[in-house]
């Protein structure tokens, strides 16, 4: 906190001290715990430290500071989540809108020095401050990310920042959920000054106060224009939002309910008196907060998130004793984690058989880190340097742990375990990146199978978060706390799942791809198929998705599937995918798949339905998108309780993670099993069974389900 020793307010984790001349205040904001919140104990004591500092005689300024590391994470989310009470929220919001009006029209400069992130209801609080000093830290973030967990701003940022910054740079923020980087925020005019230290930032904040001892915001000052060009109620205006609000509905079908309601809260704002307009938000914000969709995402993207991410529950060691990472397969997805391993310091061997290979990992390695600009030249050299291309295979000895990231197939998998194992020290871990094949019956070849283990990530590696870490039976625990620790080093966000063809997260896509191909197949259009999806807020429609991993890698995973369960795969939808890789539609990468992409847009294959057969189902295209989104996420929830049932879910939670970051579940739903909560496991089984009945068999609903609809049940606490 700070050195100044004249303290006039110290009371709720608030305090109030005074410089040397008496003169500026400090406003000290450290709330018992980790962080300061926004929450009714905030509102008291935030309340109480800006009247003691306000009453202060002969106060020339204020400066909001913090004493946590970060300034403020905005509002609490436990207050928010647990919360039905439309008219007590308002009330409390209120309260703090009028500390806040009170703190920039009290005649004094205030300033925030901010030495953290100042994210949400934090980043709210600097903007009712006449100027933000932020620390030139790469750590530090300011923004609004409220619409991520399907709300939106309620403490005056739909409002203060357009007229900061103008509309629409504003709504860029407000509406996508971003959160900038300390040199960016300044940049876009989210910060005004970067200071190198916080002692710094504290003396940028002082010299402010004394060369603006008038300070006002710009909207109380008469004759206010906003900036940017763009006025309220103009042409232009109604052009922006019309465009914003196409844009909208473009990006998320109508899915996501918050970018909207923002968007509506700035407009109408937009169009009144600051005082008028904060009210507009704070109506908008309570309705938000206590929707259905705003409780899932909050669950989920908080809560859920928070616990997979600190890898609750799950064995931990210190130390992974990892130092060099052997990479076997020189593919995108091997270039790929070469790359996340180089950058987290890891010595990295990427093998592959051919120099061709290996040159077009090094073309791929040297655009990613082209990419990242914000590493000098010799750190993107010193990156580059930890990685040996080679196609010996006698590199790989030395490497504590070893991926394998070669093509789908039993036999040479286990080929590829037989020739490095016994290069590798005794407690060197070899870590399969299989999508589908179990872990046991690739370790059947290890002479150590309790150091064999699943390692599968997502395409493209550098960007997507997930990796679903599979333990199994076999797998001891030292090897996987070992491997959670290069998830932790690595920045990936690990999921747990027990052994199984398919895991989870494939077994979860594969659903829904195959779906969609059994709904063309009956005679649904296609365009209906991608539409529907989009609307349910699936992040990729399902023909899309299939062609970009190839119908050619579909139609191997099911005769793969089939040659290791025994099981004879049939209907109309796998017999279209067969028909059209027979017809040389093999997806994306080929030019044509259930899309034709010689055609500029890229559109869908006008030959499909004559190729698909079937009878176009009768009824008004949006009973049919309604019932085609159902039958999608339906298709995915049960294939995730079936996970959950045969143990290869350790729990629901994870569950929720993995089928989003993975696999690009409707985020708006908070995932597959917080989808069956709301519709109600009695209602599932009645939409499975009849599912069933019209020849579908698929959906017969599993053993976990079948019991939650007879108890009454659900799979998260009703909220």
């Amino acid at each position: 906190m700070s050195n100044e020793s004249n303290t006039i307010h110290d009371a709720h984790g608030f305090r109030v001290s005074l410089d040397a001349s008496g003169t500026v205040a400090t406003l000290w904001m450290q709330m018992a715990g980790r962080a300061n919140a926004i929450n009714a104990d905030f509102g008291v004591g935030f309340t109480a430290a800006v009247e003691a500092a306000l009453g202060h005689a002969g106060l020339a300024g204020l400066i909001l500071a913090s004493g946590h590391r970060d300034f403020c994470v905005g509002a609490d989310l436990n207050t928010v989540y647990g919360t039905r009470d439309p008219e007590g929220l308002y009330a409390m919001l209120d309260g703090l809108h009028t500390t806040l009006r009170r703190l920039e029209t009290a005649g004094v400069p205030v300033v925030a020095a901010l030495t953290g992130s100042a994210l949400g209801g934090g980043y709210e609080l600097a903007l009712a401050c006449h100027h933000r000093v932020a620390l030139a830290s790469p750590a530090l973030q300011v923004g609004l990310p409220e619409v991520s967990l399907g709300v939106i701003p309620g403490g005056g940022g739909t409002q203060r920042l357009p007229r900061l910054i103008g509309l629409q740079p504003a709504l860029e923020v407000i509406a996508q959920g971003q959160m900038l980087r300390a040199p960016q925020a300044l940049k876009r005019g989210l910060v005004d000054a970067l200071a190198d230290s916080p002692e710094a930032v504290h003396a940028q904040a002082a010299a402010w106060i004394a060369a603006h001892p008038r300070a006002r915001q710009p909207w109380d000052q008469k004759g206010f224009v906003w900036p940017g060009g763009v006025q309220p109620d103009t042409p232009q205006a109604r052009q922006l939002f019309a465009g914003g609000a196409a844009m909208l509905v473009k990006q998320t079908a109508g899915a996501y309910r918050a970018p909207e309601a923002a968007l509506q809260a700035v407009y109408e704002g937009a169009l009144l008196g600051f005082d008028a307009a904060i009210q507009v938000e704070a109506r908008a914000f309570v309705g938000r907060v206590c929707s259905d969709q705003a409780k899932d995402m909050i669950r989920t993207f908080f809560f859920h998130k928070q616990a997979v991410e600190r890898q609750a529950g799950l064995p931990r060691v210190a130390d992974a004793g990892i130092a060099q990472v052997a990479v076997l397969g020189a593919g995108m997805m091997g270039a790929g984690l070469a790359v996340i391993c180089a950058l987290r310091g890891y010595a990295v061997v990427l093998r592959d058989l051919t120099d061709a290979a290996l040159e077009g990992a090094k073309a791929h390695v040297q655009g990613q880190l082209a990419q990242r600009r914000h590493l000098s030249a010799d750190e993107k050299q010193a990156i580059h340097d930890r990685i040996t291309f080679t196609t010996d295979v006698a590199a790989v000895a030395g490497s504590d742990l070893v991926i394998e990231a070669v093509f789908e197939d039993l036999a040479l998998k286990r080929r590829v375990l037989r020739e490095v194992e016994p290069l590798l020290a005794d407690d060197a871990i070899f870590a399969s990146n299989t999508s589908a094949l179990p872990i046991a019956a690739i370790a059947e070849a290890a002479a150590r199978p309790q150091q064999v283990i699943g390692l599968h990530y997502f395409s493209p590696v550098e960007k997507m978060p997930l990796v679903e870490v599979i333990a199994a039976p076999a797998t001891s625990e030292a090897t996987l706390a070992r491997c959670l620790a290069f998830a932790r080093r690595t920045k990936k966000t690990a999921v747990v799942v027990g052994d199984g063809y398919g895991f989870f997260t494939t077994r979860v896509f594969s659903a829904y791809i195959l779906e969609a191909a059994e709904l063309v197949a009956e005679g649904h259009p296609p365009v209906l198929v991608e539409w529907a999806a989009r609307q349910a807020g699936m992040v990729v429609p399902p023909l899309k998705v299939f062609d970009e991993v190839t119908l050619t890698l579909g139609k191997k995973a099911l005769e793969a599937r089939e040659a290791y369960t025994g099981e004879a795969l049939d209907s109309p939808g796998l017999r279209l995918l067969k028909a059209m890789v027979a017809e040389g539609r093999h997806g994306k990468a080929a030019g044509a798949g259930f899309y034709d992409y010689s055609a500029k847009p890229r559109r869908l294959w006008a030959g499909l339905a004559a190729l698909a057969g079937g009878t176009a189902p009768d009824g008004e295209p949006e009973a049919l998108v309604e019932a085609i989104a159902e039958r999608l996420l339906l298709a995915q929830a049960l294939e995730a309780v079936r996970a959950l049932d045969a143990g290869v879910l350790r729990q629901p939670r994870d569950g929720e993670i993995a089928a989003i970051m993975g696999v690009g579940f409707a985020p708006n739903t908070g995932g597959p099993f917080a989808w069956l909560d709301r519709l109600g496991a009695a209602q599932a089984v009645a939409r499975a069974e009849a599912l069933v009945a019209a020849g579908h068999a698929r959906f017969a609903p599993p053993a976990g389900l079948l019991a939650q609809a007879e108890a009454g049940g659900r799979f998260f606490d009703a909220v």
